[in-house]
Formats: C-alpha cells, sequence, structure tokens
C-alpha cells in the first residue's frame, strides 16, 4: 500500500471547521487535503440514494457491559486536577455495568424500525480491562456472550468502531500500560495528538483496531474521543486511512470527529485525500459529520433536552428537520451512558420519540451505517463521466448500490445499463418516492435513474 502523504499540523477552533461549502472546498476548510477529483461533463447531477435523504444514528461511548462514563469520570477528574466542576457528577452511585439485555433489547428494537448507524467498541474501556483479554468483575463467558451479542444483534444494522483505545488515559504502546502522567497531556480526549506525526497517531489507532480484529468484530472506521485530534486535523485525516487499511484492509476508511448542531455549515461527508483515481488501488478516506448535539441524555447522564431539540411535536421545526429539509444526510449522536441513564433508559425513550416523529413527518428518508453513507459519497464525489447524446460512460472508482443520477432529457428507450458487454434493462417506476436500484422515473422534463454503479468502467445508455 502507497501511504497517503504526511502533512502539516494545524489548529482549528472546533465550532468553526466548516463554512457552507461542498466536495472538495470542505474538506480544504477543515484543514484536510482534498486531493484529486474526476473530469465530467456537464448535464448529469448526483442525488441522494434513491433520491432520499439519508439518515444515521451515531451512538459513542459504548462497549460491552462496562458502564464505561461511570469509570471515565474520575479519570477526567484527575487530569483537571479537580478544577472542573463537570467531573464532580456522583458517579459513584452509577452501576458500573450496561447489561446485555439493554443491548438485545435497543438493537431488536431499532431492527424492527430499520434503524442503522454506527456502535462503538471501546476496546479498553476505561483502563478496567481489555475485551480480548478480561474485564475484572465479569468472567471470560459473560465477555464472550457480549461480545457475540454484538456480532448476532448489532452488527447487521451497525458498523463497529473502535472509540480509540480506552477512552481517558493514553496507552504506552510498547507496554499496554497507561502512561503514568495523569494531564492532559496524556488523555486521550485532549492533547496528545497535539503536534503529532500522522504515522504517530496511526500507530495508536492500530493498537485499538487490533483488539477488535482479535475479538472478531467487522470494522471499516474510527471514532474520536472528545477532542481528539482537535489540533492535528490533517494527521488525523491520513491517520484513520493508514490504520484501517492496514489492520481490516477496508476499501473505504471513514471516521467521525465533527458535530455541527446548528448553522448553515454543511454536514455532509468529506471525501479527503484521494489519491490513484486512475490506478486500480483507489484510495481515500471519508469523515463522517453528525448534525445534532446529544439531547437524548449525554455522557454523564444529565437532564435530556429532549426530542423537540430534533424535531418539534408539531413535526415543524428542530434540527433534522432544517437538516433534511435542505437535503443533507441526518446523523444524530447519542451517548450510550445517557441512552441507559443508570436503567431509567431516557434517552432511548427520546430517541423512540425521535423516531416516530421522524417516520411520521417525513416519507423520504433511507437510513445508512456510516460505511454506507461513505462508500455513496465517495461514489458520489469520485466517479467520472462523459455524456453524448443518449449515453453516459462512467469510470467509477468504488461500486456503489443505489447510485442515483438526474439527466435533462426524458429517454426515447427503455434505459440501460451496460457493463462488460452485459446489458440490465431499468424498469420504469411511477415517480421518485418508488425508485430502487434497477428503475428509473420521469421527472418533469428530465429522468432519474436508480441503478448499482460498477467498479471501474460502465454505461447508461437512455
Amino acid at each position: 500500500m502507497t501511504a497517503l502523504p504526511r502533512t502539516d499540523s494545524l489548529t482549528v477552533p472546533r465550532r468553526r471547521f466548516l463554512q457552507s461549502l461542498a466536495g472538495a472546498a470542505a474538506a480544504t476548510a477543515l484543514g484536510q487535503s482534498p486531493g484529486e477529483r474526476p473530469t465530467r461533463s456537464p448535464g448529469l447531477t448526483v442525488l441522494n440514494p434513491r433520491h432520499r435523504v439519508p439518515v444515521s444514528y451515531i451512538i459513542d461511548d459504548s462497549t460491552c457491559l462496562v458502564n464505561l462514563n461511570r469509570f471515565a469520570m474520575p479519570q477526567f477528574d484527575a487530569a483537571f486536577q479537580g478544577s472542573n466542576a463537570t467531573y464532580h457528577r456522583n458517579w459513584q452511585d452509577w452501576p458500573v455495568e450496561i447489561p446485555d439485555r439493554f443491548i438485545r433489547r435497543f438493537g431488536e428494537w431499532c431492527a424492527d424500525q430499520g434503524i442503522r448507524g454506527k456502535f462503538s467498541l471501546v476496546p479498553y474501556p476505561a483502563c478496567v480491562g481489555r475485551l480480548d483479554r478480561e474485564l475484572p468483575g465479569w468472567s471470560a463467558r459473560e465477555v464472550a456472550d457480549s461480545l457475540k451479542l454484538v456480532r448476532d444483534v448489532m452488527t447487521p444494522n451497525w458498523d463497529i468502531h473502535p472509540e480509540m483505545v480506552t477512552h481517558t488515559r493514553i496507552i504506552d504502546l510498547k507496554t499496554g500500560h497507561p502512561v503514568a502522567e495523569r494531564s492532559l497531556k496524556f488523555m486521550e480526549n485532549w492533547d496528545w495528538t497535539t503536534g503529532r506525526s500522522a504515522d504517530e497517531i496511526a500507530a495508536y489507532m492500530v493498537y485499538a483496531l487490533k483488539i477488535l480484529k482479535e475479538v472478531g468484530m467487522p470494522v471499516s472506521g474510527i471514532t474520536t474521543p472528545g477532542g481528539f485530534g482537535n489540533r492535528a486535523l490533517p494527521q488525523l485525516s491520513v491517520a484513520s486511512f493508514q490504520a484501517v487499511r492496514d489492520v481490516f484492509g477496508a476499501e473505504i476508511p471513514h471516521y467521525f470527529r465533527h458535530a455541527f448542531d446548528r448553522g448553515t455549515e454543511s454536514v455532509a461527508p468529506r471525501v479527503e485525500n484521494v489519491a490513484g483515481l486512475q490506478s486500480s488501488n483507489p484510495q481515500c478516506v471519508v469523515s463522517i459529520v453528525a448534525c445534532t448535539g446529544d439531547w437524548t441524555g449525554g455522557w454523564d447522564n444529565t437532564t435530556p433536552v429532549g426530542a423537540d431539540a430534533y424535531i418539534t411535536a408539531d413535526l415543524q421545526r428542530g434540527r433534522l428537520v432544517e437538516v433534511i429539509e435542505r437535503g443533507e444526510p441526518a446523523c444524530l449522536i447519542s451517548h450510550w451512558t445517557g441512552i441507559h441513564h443508570n436503567g431509567a433508559e431516557l434517552g432511548f425513550g427520546i430517541f423512540r420519540e425521535v423516531v416516530r416523529r421522524l417516520h411520521t413527518r417525513f416519507d423520504h428518508l433511507v437510513w445508512m451505517k456510516l460505511s454506507e453513507l461513505a462508500r455513496y459519497w465517495a461514489a458520489r464525489e469520485l466517479t467520472e463521466w462523459q455524456e453524448t447524446t443518449g449515453s453516459v460512460a462512467f469510470r467509477a472508482p468504488y461500486a456503489c448500490p443505489a447510485f442515483t443520477v438526474r439527466g435533462g432529457h426524458v429517454p426515447t428507450r427503455p434505459p440501460e445499463v451496460v457493463v462488460n458487454g452485459n446489458r440490465n434493462r431499468l424498469r420504469e417506476v411511477s415517480g421518485p418516492r418508488k425508485l430502487e436500484s434497477g428503475t428509473w422515473c420521469r421527472d418533469g422534463e428530465g429522468a432519474i435513474a436508480c441503478l448499482d454503479l460498477s467498479a471501474g468502467r460502465s454505461e447508461l445508455n437512455w
């Protein structure tokens, strides 16, 4: 594998990363290198998959059994030497465990509703123990059963991410023990990444990824805890690609770092560090952006803001309504501690109400994993095409299901997709809400086609 280029450090305040930009310009605003982009003839527009708005649920601070933030709270307090009141909550009264029966109930309900997203699995949660070795306080059978539950119930609909190694203290990669110094400089959430190279950050990510690989979890992305990478954004992007590609061989690595819960900043994914588009080994990494705050109860079991912040009871306002109405992916974020909320399940109740309201208000949503969103945006931004009368010739670095395009004319013949000489005719449907892979519909003076895009060369004849 050819490593992506290393970039210099950049300091960017968290709330000012983005302006209302798209594609390569948005990546540049974040300090990341957009890399290559394809040439395209005018006249064709890539739409959202199936002409719907993607929605995804991002769950942070989750792992097997361990109630991570019950153990994180005193470690954060020690790093601040007692000066930050945020970490003076009554964590001793919180349960040490978020039980498997809750994961099962949550996962099965989400599956019934068609919910998809990302579920963190912190590999060495708050230094309590490692998922691939031992969690003191739980038997080996209990840990194995919990891991199996995540594989069986969650992985069909959720990407699994490490949230670095511990989500608290930095681990010495040579010893596997926490670094002795208990300062912000050696906490994952704060300053450790500042001034470090992409290779150093990648090595740390690899440590986390290998633990999840050892316990049989499929991984194609990374979640950063707190401010990890906040002052090393270019290096973070490159490191995410290197680590996930090296350990899991993921074709399109992605990472979750940024959230913008208000304003007009674009929350579309950022396709970064693109290289080798004309080769047999295209490379990119996709930054996934959340559009909300955690209004379900938070990592620290505070009083929840509630469902209205996402979508109001009259279904007319709220952050999700804003983002969905402008057609951008709406990625909600919550923390597992607050979803469970010490057994009261306040966050889970709020999320259920948000889903009910969303599905009542909108009939054009599509729930996606972060990896699915990353693949679609990579194909959307990196597929080359040349259009001639009645035909579009694609050169795609990545395959992509339900790739949806709009053209400016109504076909004079039944549209067909040609791949390696094989012709597949698209079926006409009555309108955009009926679109699925292998179909097309009329759209005013134009047409919309939804097809499974193949990697390499293909044609759409219409």
